[in-house]
Order: structure tokens, then C-alpha cells, then sequence
């Protein structure tokens, strides 16, 4: 799993800096302000939990087991189900998509958490 979760860290911090440089160079005249914001937003949290991807993959060579293997998944979900819903809101103006956003939320408190139970069970 340490391959996997290095990998999804990797590829999903590349975007995050993608996404970043977008949203400060291009889309500057394309949206308004405030949805700028909720799209920078969402690449900071990107970045965050690629960071944490990695300190994942890092534990589950120390941790192995179901608490880091569940850490990992839920950072991958929270990326794709919180920034997810920041960047479709910011270029489809569809400000429903914002009541998404929360789950994703849940889900990286949740892998901090099974992360924190991992290396204590350890």
C-alpha cells in the first residue's frame, strides 16, 4: 500500500500546484472574486493531503495494517470529494455543489483520526 499511497501524494501534489497556478494566473479574469477563492481553497486542502498521502506511505511501512490502509483511502476520498466539489462549483457556478464539500471534509478528519489510532495500536 506504501506504493499506492506515494503515488496518489505524488500525482495529486502535482495537480495541487497546477491547480494553484491556474487559479492565481487564470482564472483571475474569468470568475469572480469570491469563487477564486473557494477554488484556491481547494488546492490548498489538495496540497495538504498529498502531504499527508505521503506521511501515510510513510506509515504504513512502520504501521502496516486496516487503520493506515483506511487513513490513506480517506485522504484520497476527501481530495476528491472536497476539493472536487470546490473546483466543479467554481467553473460550473452551481453553488449547490458546496453542500458536497462537507463530506469531503468528514473524510480527511476521519483519516487524521485513523491515522492518530494506526500509530498508537502500533
Amino acid at each position: 500500500m506504501e506504493r499506492t499511497f506515494l503515488m496518489f501524494g505524488a500525482l495529486s501534489g502535482a495537480i495541487a500546484v497546477a491547480a494553484g497556478a491556474f487559479g492565481a494566473h487564470a482564472l483571475q479574469s474569468r470568475v469572480e472574486p469570491r469563487l477564486v477563492e473557494v477554488f484556491e481553497t481547494g488546492a490548498r486542502y489538495q496540497m495538504f493531503h498529498a502531504l499527508a498521502l505521503l506521511a501515510v506511505a510513510w506509515a504504513a511501512t512502520r504501521f502496516p495494517g486496516s487503520l493506515t490502509t483506511a487513513s490513506g483511502w480517506l485522504f484520497v476520498a476527501g481530495t476528491v470529494i472536497f476539493s472536487g466539489s470546490l473546483y466543479a462549483m467554481t467553473f460550473t457556478g452551481i453553488r449547490a455543489l458546496g453542500a458536497i464539500t462537507p463530506i469531503g471534509g468528514v473524510c480527511f478528519i476521519a483519516g487524521w483520526l485513523c491515522l492518530a489510532l494506526a500509530a498508537r495500536n502500533s
